[in-house]
């Protein structure tokens, strides 16, 4: 632990520099949220760090960026130890960071290389980061009355089937039992553990099969238009800032009512 201790509780953002995990680093900095931004240190990630920690810093948060892999396991500690120095303690974990299919396609035709995949990083990553967070916020304890949790975003395909992305659903409603999981070990410690799952949201995970979700939205989605991450992120903050403190384990759904069962 730091010798010092932050005044603004900390949140750690996995998958942050884009999307859901993007607005989600943003709307917890709004809250007073310092944010460690986790993500993968390819591509543009330089550039698109740069322009998210502006935007946290707008708000008089502070925010690092740890360029890292959930999926490799002994990466969880570096990262609860970047945190910890810079602010000496963390209050909240979003499990945003996530991985889709290799290739869409028949359910018979799934390779055990696109399986593995998805349940390394939406599945095994959730799991151990979870129990390594809740690991440190028990030896923390809670600090100056601020709520802790843990939220875990899934997917609508945690409950609704897609047999072209077989083993995503898979990996998703595996981490759906992870909420309820680790909700019911630490009910009792005072850390809420929240589930939410997304629905059809605009991101770059999406846009390739615009024209698709364009067709699915007009005819199964009562609120007839795409989500957005802001209002995923919405639903994250309102969880973080302890408004849902008498509930366990439980999942919200973000998607404009897309997997309500009728007729």
């Amino acid at each position: 632990m730091a010798n010092l201790v932050a005044t603004r509780p900390t949140a750690i953002v996995t998958g942050a520099l884009r999307g859901i995990g993007r607005e989600c680093a943003i709307a917890l900095s709004k809250s007073g949220f310092n944010v460690l931004l986790n993500d993968l240190a390819v591509d543009d990630h330089t550039v698109l760090a740069q322009k998210l920690i502006a935007e946290v810093e707008e708000s008089g948060a502070e925010s690092i960026v740890f360029g890292g892999d959930v999926s490799d396991l002994d990466e969880h500690t570096r990262l609860i130890e970047a945190a910890s120095a810079r602010w000496g303690r963390i209050d909240c974990l979003v499990n945003n960071a996530g991985v889709g299919v290799a290739k869409r396609g028949d359910l018979l035709d799934v390779t055990s290389e696109s399986f593995d995949r998805c349940l390394r990083v939406n599945t095994k990553a959730v799991f151990f980061l979870s129990q390594a967070v809740a690991r440190h916020m028990l030896k923390q304890g809670e600090i100056r009355g601020q709520y802790r949790s843990i939220i875990n975003i899934t997917s609508s395909n945690a409950v609704a089937v897609s047999i072209s992305r077989g083993e995503y659903c898979v990996s998703k409603c595996a981490s759906s039992m992870t909420t309820r999981l680790f909700g019911v070990r630490l009910a009792g410690e005072g850390i809420g553990v929240y589930e939410v799952r997304p629905g059809i949201i605009d991101t770059d995970m999406t846009r390739p099969v615009k024209d698709k979700y364009d067709a699915l939205i007009a005819d199964s989605v009562p609120a007839q238009r795409w989500g957005l991450p802001a209002d995923v992120a919405a639903t994250v903050r309102s969880m973080a800032e302890g408004h849902l403190s008498y509930t366990v384990g439980q999942a919200v759904t973000v998607d404009g009512g897309l997997t309500i069962p009728r007729f």
